[in-house]
């Protein structure tokens, strides 16, 4: 087995690690409202749960609204259940077939709130990198004391792995200063 092997098994974790950031940033409200802020609200219909996106079509209407529209007229009351329950900061009025969830604007203290949230998560996903990276390097350092790789490819590995995971990190990085300049706008 050669270190690239090793190297190239971890990308992909890196990889969903990313993506997990980026939908987990979706979610996050910022001055703009999107719909991804409330289309994974679980809804309880006919016994069963379910996302809010499989129930209703889910649009933005003026630039601090939502508008929920069911795809049957039954799911309504369901639905602004759930969004009490569990949806953000909005208010949801009932509107004949749709329904409008309105959101405030952000207070100055919500904005550091929310700021600090996604410094939180980009960490997380930061630790989680790192914990790859940890994974990979046991394995090389393995490999080698086994004499499967030679002491020269695993400084070489070390190397690649660091690059990998500073690639990684930029992206990460941007991500978070990106969301944050939304937040702030």
């Amino acid at each position: 087995m050669d270190y690239k092997d090793i190297i190239k098994k971890v990308k992909p974790e890196m990889e969903k690690s990313l993506q997990f950031l980026e939908r987990e940033l979706q979610k996050i409200r910022t001055s703009r409202v999107s719909p991804s802020l409330i289309e994974d609200i679980e809804v309880e219909c006919f016994g069963q749960k379910f996302p809010l996106k499989q129930l209703a079509a889910i649009s933005v209407g003026e630039s601090r609204e939502l508008i929920i529209q069911p795809w049957d007229k039954s799911y309504i009351e369901s639905i602004e259940k759930a969004l009490s329950k569990s949806g953000p900061s909005g208010s949801a009025v009932v509107d004949k077939d749709i329904i409008r969830l309105s959101f405030p604007a952000l207070s100055e203290d919500y904005r550091k709130d929310l700021i600090k949230k996604v410094c939180d998560l980009g960490e997380a996903v930061r630790q989680t990198v790192r914990k790859w990276r940890e994974k990979a390097w046991d394995e090389i350092q393995d490999k080698t004391r086994e004499g499967e790789i030679r002491e020269d490819d695993k400084f070489r590995a070390k190397k690649e792995l660091q690059d990998l995971i500073d690639e990684y990190n930029d992206k990460i990085e941007k991500l978070v200063e990106a969301k944050k300049e939304e937040i702030l706008e």
